[in-house]
């Protein structure tokens, strides 16, 4: 189960949005990391570890997948960003980026 914190602080303020967008990281079963967007964490864990999600969760070998990571954004486009910023670092900058910012899930 996924606990979403309502408030998240980001760039030293807080901050609650009417619709949000989340970029999110999962911990594949092969140990790979998966990072994607939606609007609903719950849903698209489901999807994921369902097989009707990406492509690349889709393999035996993917799942089950954990969500590790959360943050929260008041735009798609934001959220898209981070994603793809995230995508762009080496595995070993991944693990630091993951271990110094604050996520949204607990």
């Amino acid at each position: 189960m996924i606990t979403l914190i309502s408030t998240y602080q980001r760039l030293g303020g807080c901050f609650t949005v009417d619709k949000q967008f989340y970029f999110y990281v999962l911990n594949c079963a092969d140990q790979t990391f998966y990072a994607g967007y939606t609007t609903d964490l719950s849903r698209r864990l489901s999807e994921h570890n369902q097989g009707t999600g990406a492509k690349y969760t889709r393999l035996d070998k993917r799942r089950p997948a954990r969500m590790i990571h959360a943050e929260v954004f008041s735009s798609k486009s934001a959220a898209m960003k981070a994603e793809y910023a995230f995508k762009q670092l080496s595995r070993v900058q991944k693990e630091s980026y993951l271990s110094t910012h604050k996520s949204c899930i607990t």
